[in-house]
């Protein structure tokens, strides 16, 4: 399978797994089973069973009772899945969302987002951050519209 098809192929727990083992990884310079059902609020049965099931994809380089890393395919998807929401966060930043609500909104929306969409919305991150008078703009209009019921 290519990396581009791995990009494509994978579950939102996938995704999820993926990403914090890139974070402990960050942190830590490796992951370990207990560290990540942890962070996943799973029990560490089911995170090893993800994990297991990740290295036969290739994504994980694990041995059993050991810590384990990302292979390059693995930190391909985790690189795309923080870019994804490093974007996500961005945006709804600039459009003065609480920081309690744009983190659930961000989990929320992150794993259904197809390519071009993504791609959109990270060219108005960066238009809106080298633009800054345009984002005011839509910002002033934004108070002048009624809340939702």
């Amino acid at each position: 399978m290519s990396p581009t098809a791995k990009l494509e192929v994978r579950s939102e727990s996938t995704e999820d797994h993926l990403e914090r083992i890139q974070d402990l990884v960050d942190r830590n310079g490796y992951a370990r089973v207990s560290d990540l059902a942890l962070e996943l609020e799973l029990s560490r049965s089911t995170v090893s069973n993800m994990v297991r099931r990740l290295a036969k994809r290739g994504f994980v380089n694990y041995t059993r009772y050991r810590g384990f890393t990302l292979t390059a395919s693995g930190g391909a998807v985790a690189a795309h899945i923080k870019d994804r929401h490093r974007t996500l966060t961005a945006l709804l930043n600039l459009l003065g969302i609480e920081p309690s609500t744009i983190e659930e909104e961000v989990e929320d929306i992150e794993h259904h987002l197809k390519p071009q969409t993504l791609s959109a919305l990270s060219d108005l991150v960066r238009y809106w951050c080298e633009n800054p008078a345009d984002l005011r703009a839509f910002n002033r209009y934004r108070s002048k519209i009624p809340p939702p019921p």
